[in-house]
């Protein structure tokens, strides 16, 4: 074999050992750059700051027991059912609720229970419900209920993701300890799942809705009202309840 055809040979290696290493070169460029993306896509939610935090209107709740207001044996109850991520039920809890209770329940006319609606909108929901429920166990929950619709910007958008409910929790001073034991043990998942099994049983099909239940002469009678209604809405039917049980 002569020199020249030896020359062209050691060319034709080193060609290919150069591609070799160009091609090991950017295969670990590209396992790099796809670490570091994965990381950034997990670990930056984590750490990057989180909007600010609103505190909430304060809410006269009487006589309030985890998910409820008022007397038990009141004549007539009231059933919310609702979506933390839902801007009508906002709407409710900002024109309606509190007029509600200082009229209503308050003087032992109403009881007022809230029930969430699983995840009707999305996850968000039901972590928002969990997070409701869980300071319920710290006789807080209409506090957390409220700071909640204060922060809600949108569906599904991070408003109630795992940071910025712990720092609702520790605006309204939960013993943060328990708080999280409740939702480290998902504590509340089945019941908001049966919330939602029960607004569907209900027939409800929109947040918020509301079942009012009353008694007549022994007859039990409903009657559901959907949306964001106004005060005076409720006041009529409850005044109507009222004079339909001769109270």
């Amino acid at each position: 074999m002569s020199d020249k055809e030896m020359s062209k040979r050691q060319q034709r290696k080193e060609q290919i050992r150069r591609k070799e290493k160009n091609s090991r070169l950017m295969s670990i460029g590209l396992v790099t750059v796809g670490v570091i993306f994965l990381a950034i896509l997990f670990i930056w939610p984590q750490v990057k700051p989180i909007d600010a935090v609103v505190s909430a209107p304060e809410v006269n709740i009487p006589v309030s027991d985890f998910n409820t207001a008022g007397n038990p044996d009141a004549p007539i109850r009231i059933d919310e059912y609702a979506d933390f991520q839902c801007p009508y039920c906002r709407r409710f809890f900002e024109n309606t609720e509190a007029l509600l209770m200082n009229n209503y329940v308050a003087n032992g006319t109403v009881y007022f229970v809230y029930h969430s609606f699983g995840e009707f909108i999305g996850p968000e929901s039901s972590a928002a419900a969990e997070a409701a429920y869980c300071a319920g166990d710290q006789n807080k929950f209409w506090q957390m209920s409220s700071t909640l619709y204060a922060n809600q910007t949108g569906e599904n958008v991070g408003a109630f993701n795992d940071r910025r409910i712990q720092a609702f929790a520790e605006l309204i001073e939960l013993n943060m300890e328990e708080f999280n034991s409740c939702l480290d043990t998902n504590k509340y998942a089945d019941l908001i799942k049966q919330d939602g099994e029960d607004a569907l049983a209900a027939g409800i099909q929109a947040t918020p809705s509301f079942v009012l239940t009353y008694t007549v002469n022994g007859e039990v009678k409903t009657k559901q009202l959907q949306g964001a209604q106004s005060y005076e809405v409720f006041q009529q039917e409850i005044e109507a309840a009222l004079a339909e049980m001769n109270k």
